[in-house]
C-alpha cells in the first residue's frame, strides 16, 4: 500500500533513541524527510546520519523541550532545514523518578507533566498555524498503556500520559475542519535497547546465557513483567508501522482516537 507520504516532512521528538528512533526509521522508509530530535547531538546525528546511508532523508534539531525558546529554536530551525512541518510525532518525555505513594513528591508531578504533556503543548502550538494555512497536517501523541493500567509506582507517569489522551482528543475537535488530524498512540511493552537489556539482566539472574536468543529471555522473563495475550513483546516496527498509517492521507477519516499497541493487555473495550 502506498501511504503517499513521499516528501512530507515530519518532526518526531525524542528520536534519537527507542520508539522514537524507530518511528523516525519507519516514516524515512515510507520517503517522508524526518527531522531527527533530542538533547544529545552526537546520537541524534548518528541516527540521522544511518538513516541517510540506507537511503532515506534526515536532518537533525537540538534542544530540550521543557524551555520555551529552544523549542522555538529547534521549530525554526527545523522549517529552515526542510521546510514547513506537516507531521508532528511528539515522542519525547519518559517516566523519571521511581515513586511510589509512599515516596512520590509533588516535584515529580510537576515534572513528569512539564517533560510530556507540556512538552507535546510547546511543539504542537508552534506548529499549528502552519498547518492550518497549509489545510493539511498530522499529529501524534504517544502516551503509555499505564495511562489506560496505571501501576502502584509511578502515578506522576501514569497521571501524565492520561492527560496526553485528554488533551489529544480536544485538539482533535479544535482542529477538525482545518484538514489536521490528532491521535494518541499507547505502547504497551516493547522491544527496546532498555528493555532488552532489563529482560536479559533478569535472565541471567535466573541462569539463562548471556547469549541466550531472544526468544528464549522473552519466553522465560515476559511474565515476570506484563501478561500480555500474544505472549511476547511488541516492537518498533509495529509502532512505526502504525504510526506511519495514522499520519499518511488514507487515515484522515481517524482523528481524536487513541490507538492501543498493547499485544492484548487492555482489558476494556
Amino acid at each position: 500500500m502506498d501511504l503517499k507520504l513521499e516528501g512530507r516532512v515530519a518532526l518526531i521528538t525524542g528520536s534519537s533513541k527507542g520508539i522514537g528512533e524507530g518511528v523516525a526509521r519507519g516514516l524515512a522508509r515510507e520517503g517522508a524527510i524526518v527531522i531527527i530530535h533530542g538533547r544529545n547531538k552526537a546520537k541524534a546525528e548518528a541516527v540521522a546520519h544511518d538513516i541517510a546511508a540506507q537511503g532515506g532523508s534526515a536532518q537533525v534539531v537540538i534542544g530540550d523541550l521543557t524551555n520555551d525558546d529552544e523549542v522555538q529554536g529547534l521549530v525554526d530551525e527545523a522549517r529552515r532545514l526542510a521546510g514547513p512541518v506537516e507531521i508532528a510525532i511528539n515522542n519525547a518525555g519518559g517516566s523519571g523518578e521511581t515513586e511510589d505513594w509512599s515516596t512520590t513528591r509533588p516535584e515529580t508531578w510537576a515534572a513528569g507533566y512539564d517533560r510530556n504533556v507540556l512538552a507535546a503543548v510547546r511543539v504542537t502550538s508552534r506548529l499549528l498555524p502552519g498547518m492550518r494555512a497549509a489545510k493539511w497536517g498530522r499529529i501524534i501523541n504517544i502516551s503509555s498503556l499505564a495511562a489506560l493500567m496505571p501501576a502502584p509506582r509511578r502515578p506522576d507517569y501514569a497521571a501524565a500520559k492520561a492527560a496526553m489522551i485528554a488533551m489529544t482528543a480536544s485538539l482533535a475537535k479544535a482542529v477538525a475542519m482545518d484538514g489536521i488530524t490528532a491521535n494518541t498512540v499507547s505502547p504497551g511493552t516493547i522491544h527496546s535497547v532498555s528493555l532488552d537489556e532489563a529482560f536479559r539482566k533478569v535472565a541471567i539472574d535466573r541462569g539463562l546465557a548471556a547469549r541466550a536468543p531472544w526468544a528464549e529471555v522473552e519466553q522465560m522473563v515476559l511474565p515476570m513483567f506484563a501478561q500480555v495475550p500474544m505472549g511476547r513483546v511488541g516492537t518498533l516496527e509495529e509502532i512505526a508501522d502504525a504510526i506511519c498509517f495514522l499520519v499518511s492521507p488514507r487515515a484522515s477519516y481517524i482523528t481524536g482516537a487513541n490507538l492501543r499497541l498493547d499485544g492484548g493487555m487492555w482489558p476494556g473495550l
